[in-house]
């Protein structure tokens, strides 16, 4: 009886809280706050209020605004699909474009805190925001962000990126879908030991998910410390996953189709090489999707994996299948030159099911690389002939 009891009283408690304002108090056992965050209230003071440790739990709604993250071990938690966060709406003559703004039936629109003891919010959130980008986890070289953890929320429609994080240790990114934004989906920069699982990214202009040494700057790969990108849905993007310049990843188990290139490895002639990563145990199939050149690379259709300019990648036990174009970069799994000319050097590919690729299943288009070995394929085509094991 006295168990049950403290745990009615614990739950009154939560509620009352929750009624009151978005703070729902600390729990007994470790002294962390829930900040709750309802229609109408921005999500940005939300997070300025919350200490390291907190969680801020965002309820479902459409959310207009940005929302910067600087907190270590802070948890930004939504409620599925129902929570939308999403740029801020289009200003008008009669109703100007407000920072921090929630769309819900029967609730009018409300600002972000203003006045001396919340000023940091909006600048937070306009600092986002100003980039182009809907949630920002952002440290730096002598400080980086850890512990973040960003939980079930759809981020949508923002001119570059849905999850951006730059100068972060031990992010975990679960259960998000990122869709229809302008660069990348789900994107990480000089940052280490990421866990990024189970999410949804689709129709993002550049790469559903999207991990780099700098975006900025030209150099060698960041060693990642073991980042993972695992068990995730990739689809309508322009690259699924790219890996650039970097080294100490995983990339498994992932589902990618409907997008022009599977899965990207870029490195350059700077040292250390890219690579040293694993990508095993994905589904890469019909990555049929034609998309134009950029600067930086020839057109792309109907890539499953490409390594450029990568060392000691393992690429094992994936099955791609149906991914057919005619550009460069088309085929099932295929070593090429990356675009300054860098060779790829001791990489494995071992125990893939490749099939119904075109031009070919397994392609060795980096004639000059060294040590690069295929072993145990069961495919039906290669370039050159005589690499499939069946």
């Amino acid at each position: 009886m006295r168990t049950k009891h403290m745990k009615c009283l614990a739950g009154v408690t939560a509620v009352t809280a929750t009624v009151l304002g978005f703070s729902a108090g600390p729990t007994a056992a470790s002294g962390h706050h829930e900040h709750v965050v309802r229609p109408g209230e921005s999500i940005q003071k939300a997070v300025d209020a919350a200490r390291p440790g907190d969680t801020v739990v965002v309820l479902p709604g459409t959310y207009r605004e940005s929302v910067l993250i600087t907190t270590p071990g802070l948890t930004l938690r939504g409620t599925g699909e129902r929570t939308v966060i999403a740029p801020q709406a289009p200003a008008t003559a009669e109703a100007p474009a407000t920072a921090g703004t929630t769309e819900t039936a029967g609730t009018a629109p409300a600002k972000t805190a203003s006045g001396p003891a919340a000023a940091k919010g909006p600048r937070a959130a306009n600092a986002c925001a100003a980039g182009g980008n809907g949630i920002c986890v952002v440290g730096t070289a002598a400080n980086p962000v850890d512990g973040v953890r960003i939980r079930a929320l759809t981020v949508s429609g923002f001119a570059k990126t849905g999850v951006w994080a730059s100068w972060t240790d031990g992010l975990s990114v679960r259960r998000v879908t990122a869709r229809d934004n302008g660069t990348w989906g789900i994107a990480q920069e000089r940052s280490t030991r990421a866990d990024l699982r189970h999410n949804t990214a689709t129709g993002n202009g550049d790469a559903g998910i999207f991990v780099a040494n700098s975006v900025s700057e030209e150099g060698g790969a960041t060693d990642t410390d073991g980042t993972v990108v695992a068990d995730n849905s990739v689809s309508g993007n322009r690259i699924g996953v790219t890996a650039r310049r970097v080294r100490n990843l995983r990339i498994d188990d992932n589902t990618v189709t409907g997008n022009c290139s599977g899965i990207f490895v870029v490195g350059d002639e700077s040292k250390p090489a890219a690579g040293a990563m694993t990508i095993s145990g994905n589904r890469i199939v019909k990555n049929n999707k034609l998309c134009a050149a950029t600067p930086r690379l020839s057109a792309i259709q109907g890539s499953g994996i490409v390594l450029t300019g990568s060392e000691s990648t393992v690429v094992r036990s994936n099955v791609i299948q149906d991914n057919v174009g005619t550009t460069d970069f088309s085929g099932g799994i295929l070593l090429f030159k990356s675009f300054v000319g860098a060779v790829n050097t001791d990489n494995t590919v071992q125990d893939n099911l490749v099939s119904g690729n075109s031009p070919a299943d397994l392609a060795n288009r980096d004639t000059s690389g060294t040590g690069n070995t295929f072993t145990g394929n069961t495919c039906a085509t290669s370039e050159p002939a005589g690499m499939c094991a069946a």
